[in-house]
C-alpha cells in the first residue's frame, strides 16, 4: 500500500513514518519543501514542494494516486478545502490530523468521547480545526470523499518537554528556571487532570486507521493510558532532573491576562486547553488498533528528552522577555498574598 504524508517531519509524523519505515506492507512518500528531509528513515520517499502553491503540487501529483494521504500541516479551512481539489479521486483515504483542543470548552464531563461537542470559544486555532472537519465531513456525506479525522492531544518526542506554560521560543527557559532553582509557574492549583503520547505509541494507534475502511467517515482520538495533574508533571520533570521543584501556582484567568501584554495566547492554549481536566476514552480507536496502549510512560519520555535536549544546544534557546515575565508574575502574586 502506498502512503503520502503532507509536512512528515513533524512531533506526530515522524513517529508515525519511522514506524511503518520498519514495515513491509507500506510504501511511504513524504510531501514537503524539503527542510528536514535528512532525519527521514531509510526508504522514505520524498516530494520536494510547497504545497501552499497549489499549480506547483497539482503538476507534482498529476500521475499520482494513494491508498492514504495523511495531512499533518492543516490549520486553515482553505487549506483542506485546497487537499480536496487536489486529491479528490486520487486517494481512497484523507486522514486529516484535527486537535482533540476541538472538544468543547468548558467540558461538560471530564471524561471525552468522540460524541463530545466540537466547540472552543477561547482558542482560534482550535476553531479553525472545527471548521476544516465540517468542510470535510461535508465532503464526505455529499460526494463521498474519503475522509478520516484523527484528533491527538499532547503528543511529545525526544525532542519536546510538556510544559504548560512557557513562551514563544520553547520550554527551555522553563527547564533553566528549573535547573536554577527558580520559581515555575504552574496554571491553575496543580491539579487538572492531562494526557501526555508519547509519539511512538501514538503512531500505533494512528497505522490501525491507515487504508482501514471502517475508519472511513469516522472521527477518533488518539492518546495514551496515563492521566496525570499538572502538579505531578511538573515534579516528574523536576526529579529527571535531580533538582527540588519551586512551583507557584497562578489561576489561568490570571495568565491569559497578564500574557496578553506580552503577546502570550494563555486564553486559547489554557483556558481554551490545558486548564481543563480531561480523561480520553479511547474504546473507539482500539476497536481499529487493539495494539494501543502506553509503552512510554512520562517519567520514561520525559528523561528521553531531556537526555536528548542537554547533548543538543541548539534547542537550549534562552528566552529573557519571558524569563523577566514569570519573574514580574510571580512577584505580583507574592504581593497579592502579603496584601492580605
Amino acid at each position: 500500500m502506498k502512503a503520502l504524508f503532507i509536512g512528515g517531519t513533524g512531533t506526530i509524523s515522524m513517529g508515525i513514518i519511522r514506524k511503518l519505515a520498519a514495515m513491509k506492507e507500506w510504501e511511504v512518500w513524504v510531501l514537503n519543501r524539503g527542510n528536514r528531509t535528512a532525519e527521514l528513515p531509510e526508504g522514505i520517499h520524498t516530494m520536494t514542494a510547497d504545497i501552499s502553491r497549489e499549480a506547483e503540487a497539482a503538476e507534482l501529483l498529476k500521475d499520482c494516486c494513494f491508498d492514504t494521504v495523511c495531512e499533518f500541516i492543516g490549520f486553515l479551512p482553505e487549506q483542506v478545502e485546497r487537499d480536496y481539489r487536489l486529491f479528490k479521486g486520487k486517494t481512497r483515504q484523507y486522514i486529516y490530523i484535527s486537535s482533540a483542543s476541538a472538544y468543547h470548552k468548558p467540558a461538560a464531563g471530564y471524561v471525552i468521547t468522540e460524541g463530545t461537542t466540537l466547540a472552543n470559544p477561547h482558542w482560534e486555532y482550535s476553531r479553525n480545526k472545527i471548521a476544516s472537519e465540517e468542510f470535510l465531513m461535508r465532503k464526505y456525506r455529499e460526494e463521498g470523499f474519503p475522509i478520516t479525522i484523527v484528533r491527538p492531544s499532547h503528543t511529545y518526542d525526544e525532542r519536546n518537554v510538556p510544559l504548560g506554560v512557557h513562551g514563544d521560543k520553547g520550554f527551555w527557559q522553563v527547564i533553566r528556571r528549573m535547573m536554577d532553582g527558580k520559581p515555575v509557574i504552574i496554571h491553575g492549583d496543580g491539579t487538572s487532570l492531562w494526557h501526555l503520547t508519547w509519539n511512538s505509541d501514538f503512531a500505533t494507534g494512528f497505522i490501525g486507521l491507515m487504508g482501514n475502511r471502517h475508519a472511513i467517515g469516522e472521527a477518533f482520538h488518539i492518546t495514551g493510558d496515563e492521566v496525570l495533574t499538572w502538579n505531578q508533571i511538573y515534579q516528574t520533570i523536576a526529579d529527571a532532573l535531580g533538582v527540588k521543584l519551586n512551583a507557584v501556582h497562578v489561576s489561568s484567568e490570571f495568565l491569559a491576562a497578564a500574557g496578553k501584554k506580552m503577546g502570550y495566547d494563555f486564553e486559547g492554549s489554557l483556558i481554551g486547553d490545558k486548564a481543563v481536566s480531561v480523561v480520553f476514552d479511547n474504546s473507539k480507536v482500539r476497536r481499529l488498533s487493539p495494539d494501543l496502549r502506553t509503552e512510554v510512560p512520562f517519567h520514561i519520555g520525559v528523561r528521553k528528552a531531556l537526555d536528548w535536549l542537554m547533548v543538543h544546544p541548539e534547542a537550549q534557546v534562552e528566552d529573557p522577555e519571558f524569563d523577566a515575565w514569570c519573574d514580574r508574575v510571580i512577584e505580583a502574586v507574592q504581593k497579592a498574598r502579603e496584601s492580605i
